[in-house]
């Protein structure tokens, strides 16, 4: 079965390569505006189901990843900053705060109508950061786009008190171990 994966994300990209199957990336065409009271979670389940649509429509005989990532600070979302002013700013508020990670997958196969939808819930506990430690932090690991501001398979893990998830690749962008409880039910087990 051809396996896409709907992102152009090179996080993802490099996640899924972990597993060992053969797949194709390819852009999926979705606004990721938030829609009016739409929390976090919601955002991010909403994102992942029509970035994999999106694509599956076009490939119905392929079985189609969509993922999508939301940060949360405080119930607000929380996107990429884009710039180091607005890594900054994003640390900043962090600082001895716990940001949430929403990390959705979506699977689709257009042809057989299956569809599978995970969301994981990961918690990052960020120490005391001083303006000094952030901007030493971005010094040497600018994350302009990464929400949040940071990149934990890096320096970012310093950042930090704690991370609790039940899976550890969810905060990078593509949560490995439900994707391939996921892809085993769909016929695709990376182990096979």
């Amino acid at each position: 079965m051809r396996l896409i994966l709907a992102s152009t994300s090179r996080y993802r990209r490099e996640l899924l390569a972990r597993l060992g199957l053969p797949f194709e990336c390819v852009a999926p065409h979705v606004d990721e505006s938030a829609l009016d009271g739409e929390t976090p979670p919601q955002l991010c389940a909403r994102l992942s189901l029509e970035k994999a649509q999106s694509i599956a429509i076009r490939y119905p005989n392929a079985l189609v990843i969509g993922s999508d990532q939301v940060a949360e600070l405080n119930g607000i979302a929380i996107g990429k900053p884009g710039s180091r002013e607005s890594s900054i700013q994003q640390l900043r508020d962090a600082s001895n705060q716990s940001m949430h990670f929403h990390t959705g997958i979506s699977l689709q196969h257009a042809a057989t109508g299956r569809s599978a939808l995970h969301i994981d819930r990961t918690e990052v506990r960020f120490r005391a950061l001083s303006d000094a430690m952030i901007r030493r932090y971005l010094d040497r690991e600018a994350a302009l786009d990464c929400a949040g501001g940071f990149k934990c398979e890096g320096l970012g893990i310093s950042l930090f008190d704690a991370i609790r998830s039940e899976d550890p690749t969810a905060l990078i962008g593509l949560p490995l171990i439900a994707l391939s409880r996921i892809l085993a039910d769909f016929g695709l087990d990376p182990l096979d």
